[in-house]
């Protein structure tokens, strides 16, 4: 058996902050390993599913002192917010820890070319593992520093998935796995600072992947909350119909304000 080359670039990013708020972005990742790259259709080369631009939205966080993770590595390679033993997360038809398919249905790989499983096991040591591991050291700190932590999930997706879901998504879709995974005063906090012009939906198509449940432990100090962002909120609406991603430089800075203000406000609770 052949030992897979090191990660090049290294699995995530993960700079430590001074809040008891920490920041996850498992899905905007767009390096691809040489044999996922290999196999890749060509529409699945376009990276779709991705959740573009989160380092670019919550380009703020550094400055407001707040912890974040960022991984470096597509979904396509392995989905952070999915399982270890990829359990089903949901009833309704959706994308395992190795996807398969897009969120149009079509295959993610052509015929044959589908990784092999010790490229998955691999995966899941030097990808997944040392994910969850840090977050799992840094919830830990920040609750023996203040007293609790606030764990917020990013996300973003287009507006339209249809095998997901049914019609065009709000704005702002929040996810506490049914307000199991925090404090209820979170979630208030959370939906009382959007403003008006922006639509929200709490646990509505959304209830929050394995991050959020996985993480979200109120009972002992660890809360945990999920945002799927509308890709209309900050994308080119004429480009991304094109399959071609670009950020909305008229939509972007009023967006990024509201995160802001979002990020703010979680930071100002004490649980």
């Amino acid at each position: 058996m052949t030992t897979p080359a090191p990660l090049t670039p290294p699995a995530f990013d993960f700079v430590q902050g001074d809040s008891p708020l920490l920041v996850s972005m498992p899905h905007c990742g767009l390096n691809l390993t040489p044999e996922v790259a290999a196999g890749l259709t060509e529409k699945a080369k376009k990276l779709p599913d991705t959740d573009w631009y989160m380092p670019e939205l919550y380009d703020f966080l550094v400055s407001l002192g707040v912890g974040f993770i960022k991984a470096n590595y597509s979904r396509y390679v392995i989905d952070l917010n999915r399982p270890y033993d990829d359990k089903p997360l949901y009833a309704t038809k959706t994308t395992g820890l190795f996807p398969d398919i897009l969120f149009d249905e079509s295959p993610i790989f052509e015929a044959g070319k589908t990784p092999s499983a010790e490229h998955r096991t691999f995966c899941k040591e030097q990808i997944w593992m040392p994910y969850h591991d840090i977050i799992a050291q840094e919830l830990a700190r920040l609750k023996a520093k203040f007293g609790y932590a606030i764990l917020f999930d990013a996300h973003s997706i287009a507006a339209e998935v249809p095998m997901l879901f049914e019609g065009h998504l709000p704005d702002f879709n929040w996810g506490t796995n049914e307000g199991k995974a925090c404090d209820s005063t979170l979630a208030n906090a959370a939906t009382q600072i959007l403003r008006p012009n922006y639509t929200q939906v709490l646990n509505g198509r959304f209830t929050g992947g394995y991050i959020t449940r996985h993480f979200g432990q109120p009972h002992h100090g660890v809360h945990a909350i999920q945002l799927e962002l509308s890709q209309d909120t900050y994308l080119n609406d004429e480009l991304a119909k094109q399959s071609e991603y670009q950020l909305d430089e008229q939509k972007r800075p009023f967006i990024t304000q509201q995160l802001r203000d979002l990020i703010e406000v979680l930071m100002a609770i004490k649980l």
